[in-house]
C-alpha cells in the first residue's frame, strides 16, 4: 500500500513539473505569435506559413493551456492534447523539411516531448474511459 502511494505521488509529480514546463512553454509562444515578433515572424516565413497563422495559433495554444490546468473537462483535454499534438508535430516536420538547423528545430521538439509526457502522465480524473 505505502510503495503504491509512493508510485502515485512519484506520478503526480511527473505530471504536474512536465505540464507546467508544457504550459510556460505554449504560453510563452503564443506571446510571441500573438505580438507578431519579428524573429518569429520571419521563422513563419521561413517556413512557408501565412502571418495570419500565428494569431490563430496563438489562440489556440491559449486557450488549450487554460483547458489543460483546469479540473474536469476530460474530453476537452484530449482534444487540447491532440491539438498541441499536431501542432508540434506539425512544426518539427517543416522545421525538417526547410533544412533548418537541430537548434532551430529543438524547441519544437522539446514542447513535443513534453506534450507527451504530459499526457501519459495525466491523472486518472483526467483521462477519458471509454465505456463498452
Amino acid at each position: 500500500m505505502e510503495t503504491q502511494n509512493k508510485s502515485e505521488k512519484r506520478i503526480k509529480i511527473i505530471y504536474w513539473i512536465f505540464t507546467l514546463w508544457m504550459s510556460l512553454g505554449m504560453i510563452s509562444t503564443a506571446i510571441v505569435q500573438l505580438m507578431k515578433h519579428k524573429d518569429e515572424l520571419a521563422n513563419f516565413t521561413n517556413l512557408g506559413y501565412p502571418p495570419y497563422l500565428m494569431t490563430i495559433l496563438g489562440v489556440l495554444k491559449i486557450l488549450g493551456v487554460i483547458v489543460v490546468l483546469i479540473p474536469k473537462s476530460p474530453l476537452l483535454k484530449e482534444w487540447a492534447y491532440a491539438g498541441f499534438f499536431f501542432v508540434m508535430s506539425g512544426a518539427v516536420i517543416s522545421h525538417m523539411i526547410v533544412g533548418d538547423s537541430f537548434g532551430r528545430t529543438f524547441p519544437a521538439v522539446l514542447l513535443l516531448v513534453l506534450v507527451i509526457i504530459s499526457w501519459y502522465f495525466r491523472p486518472t480524473d483526467r483521462k477519458i474511459f471509454l465505456k463498452n
